[in-house]
């Protein structure tokens, strides 16, 4: 079926959004295929990434680092919690938590390179590796659409990230 010529099609090839979140689910995809044998999601690697980066850190920070909802964050670490990849713990009150990686979570980074690396590997051949410089360039810079809307986004400078 020939696609028409329509606002939607127009939308569609100029939005944004859907090109990147489509993008988002293809290369998440990827790295779920491969980080597979490590009984890993890609989305749990990079936390722990994020995490070994980090040291220990408050849940709701890591969250703002990361440009995720708490509750979303918290749903995505009780699995790394439950295999002991990550620790938990109450932060200098009570209403508040902190993370951290563990020895374990340490050492399961280190068996999942190698498959990161295939993942990478499989992108950076199919872009080719001046577009892979490119895009990784340009979506590091839009972290800065995070605050377009909160009261005080005049701070915000695209093309600068954050």
């Amino acid at each position: 079926m020939e696609a028409k010529n329509t606002t939607e099609d127009q939308i569609a090839m100029n939005c944004a959004c859907f090109n990147v979140r489509k993008a988002a689910r293809a290369v998440t995809q990827l790295y779920d295929r491969v980080l597979k044998p490590t009984g890993l999601r890609g989305t749990q690697f990079t936390l722990l990434i994020a995490l070994s980066r980090r040291g220990d850190i408050g849940i709701s920070q890591l969250a703002d680092a990361l440009i995720m909802e708490r509750t979303t964050l918290t749903r995505n670490l009780k699995p790394l919690e439950k295999q002991g990849l990550v620790a938990v713990a109450e932060g200098s009150d009570r209403r508040t938590r902190t993370v951290r990686i563990t020895a374990q979570g340490q050492e399961k980074i280190r068996q999942a390179i190698p498959y990161w690396e295939e993942a990478q590997t499989v992108i950076a051949e199919g872009l080719g590796s001046k577009s892979m410089a490119v895009m990784l360039n340009t979506v590091s810079k839009l972290p800065w659409l995070k605050g377009y809307n909160e009261p005080d986004h005049q701070h915000m400078q695209p093309g600068k990230g954050v």
